[in-house]
């Protein structure tokens, strides 16, 4: 079986904000047990397990409760309610030297470090010299933490914490210190650990290192877990959350009740053509919402026609991104194809070949047009709203067609 080695319940950390300093003594002698203080949830009733060996990306706005979490993880900070339990040694890369005294020399702050993470100077004593060889910053590790640069000081809290053999490290933003052979033997070091199987808790504002090293992601926002599962949906999820600029309730709302068909935006009824309704299908023939990316996949557009007498009349299909971007518009008249134009309801297929956007929700706009694509018959924004799934295979809105090759 897999080891457990963190596994939150319920976890809840609530402060207590009073609006003026006094009222914390008003509550203190208030016979009545009146509160004076408004409750804030940093965090409220997270659950979730991780097991050995697993590399776990944590992502969230800045204020979301992402360091809360993390100091309850390393005893900093009590849950006001809930458990945390941790089976293992941790090492966390978040605030680094907080540890250091900037009186005491780099070995003696070796030394000190040790002593709070529960490490015999013994075993230490085993460490030092890769630790110092690690941070690399000469006869300085004789002189007092003081007397160093804001470099060398991140070097040493970094060669410190990543040579004490965890079983488990969190790393918060903290990989790229120092100059740049620095940051190499960083990035060296932290791929080490996990090829040694160790569970790494990653916490990053850069949603493509998430989706590097994670193949798990925790979703946490205002507190709350919103998702916990693949890192490339969670994360295609939280970045269109970003972008659409919704309120969550307003973003999960959309997700589970599809944005629906918008009016006209000729203003009124059409007297000559109207569109009906969009939909997909995957390769298999089947109806999806979701695309799979480098798939084929058919767009079908049905339209019912009231009146003929428009010549060579233009299909048009637009793609958008959640936050309006204009992705790629294609209609009939550029690609020389003849629509069906009979009373009644009609039907144009648009097959996309090995669809590349990449992952995330976007939008189809659909037109009739007149023969110049220029005057709108109908024009529908937001038709249909879909969701591609892709793997972390590239990075920007497209993936082109390439290969690699040495000349």
């Amino acid at each position: 079986m897999e080891k457990l080695e963190i596994q939150a319940k319920n976890l809840t950390k609530m402060y207590k904000l009073y609006d003026n300093p006094k009222d914390r003594f008003k509550e203190a002698f208030n016979i009545t047990g009146k509160k004076y203080y408004k409750e804030f949830y940093a965090l409220k009733d997270v659950n979730f397990q991780i097991f050995k060996g697993e590399t776990v990306g944590i992502v969230g706005r800045n204020g979301s409760g992402k360091s809360t979490l993390l100091k309850m993880l390393t005893g900093v900070l009590n849950p006001s309610d809930g458990e945390i339990t941790v089976n293992g040694k941790i090492s966390a890369l978040l605030e680094l030297g907080a540890g250091f005294n900037m009186e005491y020399t780099g070995i003696e702050n070796v030394y000190l470090n040790g002593t709070i993470m529960g490490i015999p100077r013994k075993e230490m004593e085993k460490r030092l010299d890769d630790i110092v060889s690690f941070a690399d910053i000469g006869e300085y590790i004789n002189q007092p933490v003081k007397t160093y640069s804001s470099g060398m000081f991140v070097r040493l809290a970094f060669a410190v914490a990543i040579n004490v053999d965890p079983d488990i490290l969190i790393v918060d933003e903290a990989l790229a210190v120092g100059d740049t052979r620095f940051q190499l033997k960083c990035m060296d070091k932290f791929v080490e650990f996990m090829e040694q199987g160790k569970t790494v808790l990653f916490v990053s504002h850069d949603i493509n290192s998430i989706k590097r090293f994670c193949k798990r992601t925790i979703w946490i926002n205002n507190g709350n877990m919103i998702m916990d599962g693949e890192t490339d949906e969670v994360t295609d999820n939280y970045i269109d959350f970003l972008k659409s600029e919704l309120t969550l309730e307003e973003y999960m709302e959309r997700k589970s009740n599809p944005v629906k068909q918008e009016e006209s935006e000729t203003g009124k009824t059409s007297e000559i053509a109207e569109f009906e309704s969009l939909s997909i299908y995957d390769k298999d023939g089947n109806e999806v919402d979701d695309i799979n990316h480098g798939e084929d996949v058919k767009i079908r557009v049905k339209y019912n026609v009231f009146d003929t007498n428009v010549n060579e009349p233009v299909i048009g299909i637009a793609i958008r991104s959640i936050d309006n971007k204009y992705i790629c518009g294609l209609n009939t008249l550029l690609d020389n194809h003849k629509v069906k134009w009979e009373v009644g309801s009609n039907v144009c297929e648009l097959i996309y070949e090995k669809f590349n956007l990449t992952g995330g929700s976007y939008y189809f706009d659909v037109a009739i047009f007149d023969r110049t694509a220029t005057v709108p018959i109908d024009y529908r924004s937001k038709a249909k709203n879909f969701f591609v799934k892709m793997g972390y295979i590239a990075e920007g809105i497209v993936v082109l067609n390439h290969h690699w090759d040495n000349d």
